[in-house]
């Protein structure tokens, strides 16, 4: 059984591997030595939260007027757009509180 587990696990890694592969994301080998800019990660964030927020609003707006009758196009793009700034406002509390942590630091 333990040799059937192991290829399961290697089968289901190599599957992983491709996708990450195909979807173009650097594996976290190399993604630790890339210098990455946190400010420009952050403002790509919220940036794709405020066109979600707009994009949401505008078909809200489409919908309240008559423009449109894609009432469920409208509401799965608000939810998206509430999902989006809740986990926004999730990361932005961890920041706070990592920094809040560092600064208890004795030194």
């Amino acid at each position: 059984m333990s040799i059937e587990a192991i290829s399961s696990q290697q089968v289901l890694l190599n599957t992983m591997n491709q996708m990450r592969n195909e979807a173009g994301i650097a594996p976290a080998d190399r993604l630790a030595h890339s210098d990455v800019d946190f400010s420009a990660v952050m403002s790509a964030a919220l940036n794709r939260v405020n066109y979600a927020q707009q994009t949401a609003g505008a078909l809200m707006t489409a919908v309240e007027t008559g423009q449109s009758d894609d009432l469920v196009g409208a509401m799965v793009a608000s939810q998206k757009a509430s999902l989006s700034f809740s986990a926004l406002v999730q990361v932005r509390n961890k920041l706070v509180s990592a920094f809040d942590d560092i600064m208890r630091m004795p030194i």
